[in-house]
């Protein structure tokens, strides 16, 4: 029988069944070639991490950029950091753990830490603690409309500053509270134009009436019967806000929201996955861009698992560093760049396409395939597995990389020994990995490996059963 292609990549992932989906994407995302040469589907790289700069043994707490200067909070420190990686200490909070949100009014940089917040003001390059004894504390702040729109923890209100003002612009009346059901405020975000009010079990929206009392009011009878799960869970995506969502059945998903309404955006098989894990409200998430791929990246710290939604190929794939959770924590764009804090060290890397390490660490690359079923005993005499090659490094690890592959033959339950392949030396374009008598069965799943640090592409796959 002549070799013939074998549609081995798709874009499932394994949830509830093995024999049903035992797909599974690890540091790959999955591109669809309207006009593919040679398949409908390729998988490519997932970016790498260099350190940009290093604060030190202990996770940053939030991240702000302002023009063309970022401002990190590391510990008890409000760090300015410029282009070039020089680090000057700024200010002193009254905290050193736990997540702070930023955001600016144009001079001013607002910083809340829970009990507290701050204002460097960049242009007098002066720091200070809001010491306005109406200021409400705060654990989330927006801005909208020349207001800090801030929630204050435990409970359903939340407070909006003077016009430009907030070191001393606090009054204790200028508050309201979420009206359609007396849930905690989660968290309090602007996006086009309102104010969103996420809370533990229903999202409000509330835009600028112009009134002198109260500049806000609640936009019509809108309303979502979903909550937050996850305070830092929540982001901004394409032209809209994602988030883990939960109900009052206890359900958790991830959605993205469409006009006034929550349209879920993780399938049935990711769905169970989440309901899985022990706990989803310390969940952390962000947003970067690759390629015209939008990516949505969440991270599990209880079960120590990140998970990462495609938006153009509505696919889901798993991101690792090291075999667990991938290392990054929360993002921030600076200078056409992505940067990322590390959620266990004061790193702060650049997150990059085309490096293929994290730090200097190798990125394991692992495809687990598509059932493979020939509703009857055949034998697998040949498998060839393209990729692009001649991508081996000058020396060391990845100078002669290679393919590792295990196969299944009950469907994913149990895999076989490993076997390598060459994919390529520096300029070998023309290698191929090749799989020989692979035996006999009837429902095959192949694990495909890739744990050098070169560029690991998958183009396609060929077989011939007997």
């Amino acid at each position: 029988m002549a070799i013939r292609p074998v549609p081995l990549f798709g874009l499932g992932n394994f949830g509830k069944s093995y024999n049903v989906d035992a797909q599974k994407r690890t540091n790959l995302y999955a591109e669809i070639q309207k006009d593919g040469e040679k398949g409908t589907l390729t998988l490519y790289p997932t970016p790498g991490l260099t350190t940009f700069v290093n604060f030190g043994a202990y996770a940053s707490r939030g991240a702000w950029k302002k023009d063309d200067v970022l401002y990190i909070v590391n510990r008890f420190t409000l760090w300015r950091v410029t282009n070039d990686g020089a680090m000057t200490n700024i200010g002193t909070l009254l905290t050193s753990a736990g997540r702070v949100d930023m955001s600016d009014n144009g001079t001013q940089i607002i910083i809340v830490d829970g009990p507290n917040g701050y204002i460097y003001d960049t242009g007098t390059s002066t720091f200070a603690q809001i010491t306005d004894p109406d200021f409400p504390g705060a654990d989330t702040v927006t801005f909208l409309n020349q207001y800090f729109i801030v929630q204050k923890p435990d409970s359903g209100r939340f407070y909006v500053s003077a016009p430009l003002d907030g070191l001393t612009g606090w009054t204790s009346l200028d508050f309201a509270t979420a009206e359609s059901n007396p849930d905690n405020l989660i968290r309090v975000v602007a996006d086009n134009g309102q104010i969103l009010l996420f809370g533990s079990e229903t999202t409000e929206f509330w835009s600028d009436s112009g009134a002198l009392d109260f500049p806000f009011a609640r936009v019509g009878a809108a309303a979502i019967e979903w909550g937050l799960a996850a305070r830092w869970s929540l982001c901004k995506f394409m032209d809209s806000m994602i988030f883990l969502r939960k109900n009052r059945l206890g359900a958790v998903q991830v959605c993205t929201l469409s006009g006034y309404s929550a349209v879920p955006v993780s399938n049935p098989e990711m769905d169970y996955i989440f309901s899985q894990y022990e706990g989803v409200s310390n969940a952390t998430a962000f947003a970067y861009m690759v390629s015209g791929h939008p990516f949505y990246q969440i991270s599990f710290p209880s079960a120590n698992e990140s998970w990462v939604f495609d938006g153009l190929s509505r696919e889901w794939h798993r991101a690792e560093s090291a075999g667990g959770r991938h290392r990054g924590e929360i993002q921030i764009n600076f200078l056409d760049s992505s940067y990322v804090t590390d959620h266990e060290n004061g790193k702060l890397y650049r997150f990059e396409d085309g490096i293929f390490t994290d730090d200097g660490q190798a990125i394991a690359r692992e495809l687990v395939s598509r059932h493979q079923s020939t509703g009857e005993y055949t034998f697998l005499s040949k498998l060839w597995i393209e990729m692009e090659g001649g991508v081996g490094l000058l020396t060391g690890q990845g100078s002669q990389p290679k393919l590792m592959l295990q196969y299944s033959k009950d469907g994913g339950h149990t895999w076989s020994e490993e076997v390598w392949r060459d994919i390529g030396a520096m300029g070998q374009f023309k290698c191929r990995s090749l799989f020989l008598r692979l035996g006999r069965g009837r429902d095959w799943v192949f694990r495909l490996r890739v744990t050098d640090p070169v560029k690991t592409v998958f183009i396609g796959a060929w077989a011939e059963f007997n």
